[in-house]
């Protein structure tokens, strides 16, 4: 089986973690955030995938290659200029080896979830639909997209964010074409498969099916989605079949220094040549290669980029800390806020949050 996996966005709301890294390729319990998603595919069934890619391209390839070392094959297709969701596959397409009715798995790069692949696929095939959605169940679905189906599955309308969805059922990102229908979408202009593309199938009377499955979903879009899908995985909440649960809630990965002092815990990831030093207190946490937490620092569900530094009695909590910055001793960041790369704070007793 083929597969699409979407790549091109920016991730913005990830920033400044992404100002030199395509969200996709960070760094997720050791492998890039792609990885996971890559390795179910394949035990999925996937032996091909391509990548529609835009914002760095070139470093997809530099990442992944030919896909030899998972075991699939890979190619890439870029975006010059955005298409949107449905244009990017219609774009990606263009990779495509299969036939028209064989079904072409579709993946978001931002989204990790445990839900069975080959179910959704079993379901698609033996509904002969057009395309299937696979459904998560949130329980608050005014922020989303809800999709209600019908008592065989059949998806019977697309609602958009509403202060009253009509069900707990949400597009979770992960869809089953059959290439045909993916070759109808408009390849010369933006196109949204949520906005357009899906609807019009319904108008057709196309057959949209819905999968429903409540197992591990996240949208990795922003900081704390990030942190929380790091600890997941590192915990063994999320199952990836390319990382061993950390024991003790820590994630050491290869040259990572824990002090026998340091209280660390909670899904921690301590990345390679990262050092966390005596009497540290480090909570739900993800330390990039070489990030340095010095004696008597605090540091609490946040980011810290690669050789980026907290010094000796500073505070982090609920922040992102960019590559090669440094909080000087005594400061205390908290509440979302962000220090970009390279910046520096000097020694000093000043609180900083993003609610001022």
């Amino acid at each position: 089986m083929e597969a699409i996996l979407l790549v091109g966005g920016k991730g913005t709301r990830l920033r400044p973690l992404t100002i030199s890294t395509p969200k996709p390729l960070l760094p997720m319990a050791g492998v890039p955030l792609l990885e996971h998603q890559l390795t179910r595919a394949r035990d999925a069934g996937v032996t091909r995938i391509v990548f529609a890619t835009s914002y760095r391209a070139e470093m997809f390839a530099e990442a992944f290659g030919n896909g030899s070392r998972l075991g699939m094959e890979i190619d890439y297709v870029t975006e010059d200029e955005p298409l949107g969701t449905a244009g990017a596959i219609r774009n990606a397409a263009a990779g495509l080896r299969c036939s028209p009715d064989d079904p072409v798995l579709v993946l978001n790069g931002d989204i990790l979830s445990g839900h069975d692949l080959e179910a959704q696929v079993a379901a698609h095939e033996k509904a002969n639909a057009a395309v299937t959605l696979h459904l998560t169940l949130v329980d608050d679905a005014r922020r989303f997209g809800a999709v209600p189906t019908g008592a065989a599955g059949r998806v019977v309308a697309f609602v958009e964010k509403s202060p009253n969805p009509p069900t707990n059922q949400v597009n979770a990102g992960c869809y089953v074409f059959r290439r045909s229908i993916i070759d109808t979408i408009p390849g010369d202009r933006v196109v949204s498969v949520e906005y357009e593309t899906f609807p019009q199938l319904l108008a057709e009377g196309s057959v949209v099916m819905g999968y429903v499955e409540k197992a591990y979903w996240l949208d990795v879009g922003t900081p704390a989605a990030f942190v929380r899908g790091a600890c997941d995985v590192a915990l063994g909440a999320m199952h990836s079949p390319v990382v061993t649960p950390a024991e003790h809630g820590v994630l050491q990965l290869g040259g990572g220094f824990v002090h026998a002092t340091a209280e660390v815990g909670g899904g921690t990831t301590v990345g390679a040549g990262a050092r966390i030093e005596r009497d540290a207190t480090v909570q739900s946490s993800v330390l990039f290669d070489d990030a340095v937490i010095e004696p008597g620092a605090r540091v609490v569900k946040s980011v810290l980029g690669r050789g980026a530094r907290v010094c000796s009695k500073a505070v982090v909590e609920d922040a992102v800390i960019g590559d090669g910055a440094v909080v000087g001793s005594g400061n205390e960041l908290l509440g979302g806020l962000r220090l970009w790369p390279g910046i520096e704070l000097p020694p000093t007793a000043v609180r900083f949050s993003h609610d001022g």
